[in-house]
């Protein structure tokens, strides 16, 4: 068998940075309300006409490409993960394909959210331990900021969120002793409507309804939120799908050289980190400058992390996510 490796990483963010103050000005908030309970700063939001999913994912991916070394004719599979897709259908997977010139290679999208990117990665290294792939092109892209409740009614939400997308290469790797070593994936959708954009869909209210009906107080196609009880469950569910990875592979909390958790909320972050007793430089945050960009955020994170010399050859890096579904998941891998 096969191992998978992460050969090229690329991320991309829009010039567009909406400070708290920013947001102050047209919700009712501030910045120290919204540092206190996220640790935001600032995140990024795109400008119609100038960016989108797709967009965004290709120029993070074409970076991930360039860094990888690979060819892009040598590009066998695309895997897309997003909840922000450009299209209600077709989903940006073909979109990517057709935008970056790639052979008519297959492209599947991933729609778990805040668990999204490492799902996909998952599925690139399993097609490529099994030998049917050689070189993956995962990517994690979302545009948040043009379906937000950016309203009073919806400031518990709409200040978390920011545009953006990260992409990574994995190649084929002889080498049993490094690349990805495990994933983990979980998921309980018994609260399934505990963090959910309800419209429109096939199963309720679509389109025609809510246009039809005009109604200023529908708030089914803005994202909902229990913020609490998604806290509560994160930092369980965090735990134990980090602890399942690093036990699968007869490691220790010491071994641990980088976390790169899903960026939802620093309070998270924070509480993690201290439950497993961890220094600032092994793990990475930027939640503070991008806000929650959910599929996007490991990605990018990582690819920040790696571009600032904290990730080096044969250090051992665990991302870990959980989100909307709830679905959770981690990976481990050796640099």
């Amino acid at each position: 068998m096969y191992h998978s490796k992460i050969t090229g990483l690329g991320y991309y963010v829009p010039d567009h940075v909406v400070t708290n103050d920013d947001l102050s000005k047209i919700i009712d908030t501030n910045d120290e309300w919204i540092q206190e309970r996220t640790g935001i700063q600032e995140r990024r939001h795109i400008i119609p006409g100038q960016d989108t999913t797709t967009s965004m994912g290709v120029k993070a991916a074409t970076i991930a490409i360039e860094r990888s070394g690979v060819a892009k004719e040598d590009i066998d599979f695309v895997v897309f993960a997003t909840l922000s897709p450009d299209y209600y259908f077709p989903g940006p997977g073909v979109l990517v394909q057709r935008d970056l010139g790639l052979r008519t290679v297959g492209a599947l999208d991933v729609r778990n959210q805040c668990s999204g990117f490492v799902y996909a990665l998952s599925v690139a290294d399993q097609y490529i331990k099994t030998g049917m792939y050689k070189n993956v092109l995962v990517i994690g892209s979302e545009v948040q900021s043009t379906g937000l409740d950016m309203t009073t009614r919806g400031r518990g939400v709409s200040v978390i969120f920011g545009d953006g997308a990260g992409a990574a290469v994995l190649s084929r790797e002889e080498d049993v002793t490094k690349g990805i070593l495990s994933t983990h994936l979980h998921s309980e959708g018994l609260h399934a409507e505990e963090l959910i954009v309800k419209a429109p869909g096939m199963g309720g209210r679509w389109v025609t309804d809510i246009l039809e009906d005009k109604n200023p107080d529908d708030e089914s196609y803005f994202p909902y939120m229990n913020g609490q009880f998604v806290f509560k469950h994160a930092v369980v569910r965090f735990a134990e799908v980090i602890n399942e990875g690093l036990e699968a592979n007869n490691l220790k909390v010491d071994d641990i050289d980088m976390l790169i958790p899903h960026q939802a909320n620093l309070r998270i972050s924070q509480f993690i980190q201290k439950k497993f007793g961890l220094k600032d430089e092994q793990v990475h945050n930027n939640v503070m400058k991008f806000g929650n960009t959910t599929a996007a955020s490991i990605p990018i994170a990582l690819t920040e992390a790696w571009e600032q010399g904290k990730i080096k050859s044969g250090d051992t890096v665990v991302l870990a996510a959980f989100g909307s579904g709830f679905t959770w998941a981690s990976a481990i891998i050796k640099w």
